[in-house]
């Protein structure tokens, strides 16, 4: 496969990875919102002990998991833009669908 072929596919893996990554991390944060109010009524409605223990440990780990998902979006999102950057210089690719693509990505993930 020539260099240019390999790019492409590290392009087209790489983008898709961003995403997916990107998507989980958000869901991660929204998890942590939902457990935040569901904590905050299970105190002001002075609910059982095991509930907010549970509710808590629950919260720390999407903490734990927004952490996680954070340093891994931030390590794809450099392999990316690395290749992003060889790709431009790559006549061949100037101009193609996975560069396009790629470059969508790192804009959509970087909002």
């Amino acid at each position: 496969m020539s260099d240019a072929a390999t790019l492409r596919k590290q392009l087209r893996i790489k983008s898709g990875s961003a995403k997916r990554l990107y998507k989980e991390h958000r869901l991660y944060q929204k998890e942590e919102e939902d457990l935040k109010r569901k904590l905050d009524k299970f105190v002001a409605e002075k609910a059982e002990d095991w509930d907010i223990k549970n509710t808590r440990r629950m919260l720390e780990e999407s903490g734990k998991m927004i952490t996680d998902s954070a340093e891994r979006l931030g390590g794809v999102m450099q392999e990316l833009r690395d290749l992003v950057l060889a790709a431009e210089h790559d006549p061949e690719l100037a101009e193609d669908e996975e560069l396009m693509k790629a470059r969508e990505a790192l804009e959509e993930v970087s909002v």
